[in-house]
């Protein structure tokens, strides 16, 4: 969790200091999550979900998902359904797809209608 921690407070453009001013703890405390000595209690998680209410907690607690919650139109480009390929993540933290089942390919190529840019800070760009 340290290690995501971390990656968020540099997509937030923010120093440790001003992190723990933000949340209202110590600056030792968030050194100390930080170098992996301390896990943080539920204040801190507390604290950080009012702070930044757009971290996705599942993703800094347990890796699952994305840092960001979807929002919006994004949740329309990746439904929560059983057809939907699973996501796993590599051994350096980077997602992949599984794909659950076989593509066949036809003998028409298919053209392209859209492309949909993923961004790590979960945003996205639609190309058409």
């Amino acid at each position: 969790m340290n290690h995501r921690l971390q990656q968020f407070i540099n997509a937030e453009n923010l120093t440790q200091s001003q992190f723990a001013e933000r949340l209202g703890v110590a600056k030792a405390s968030v050194s100390h999550i930080l170098a992996g000595r301390n896990k943080p209690g539920y204040d801190f998680i507390e604290s950080l979900s009012r702070q930044f209410p757009n971290l996705n907690l599942e993703w800094l607690i347990g890796g699952r998902g994305r840092m960001y919650k979807i929002t919006g139109q994004e949740s329309q480009i990746r439904p929560e359904n059983e057809d939907s390929p699973s996501i796993s993540r590599s051994e350096d933290g980077d997602y992949f797809n599984e794909p659950s089942e076989t593509i066949e390919i036809q003998a028409e190529s298919p053209k392209i209608v859209k492309v949909v840019v993923f961004y790590d800070n979960g945003t996205f760009q639609e190309i058409t």
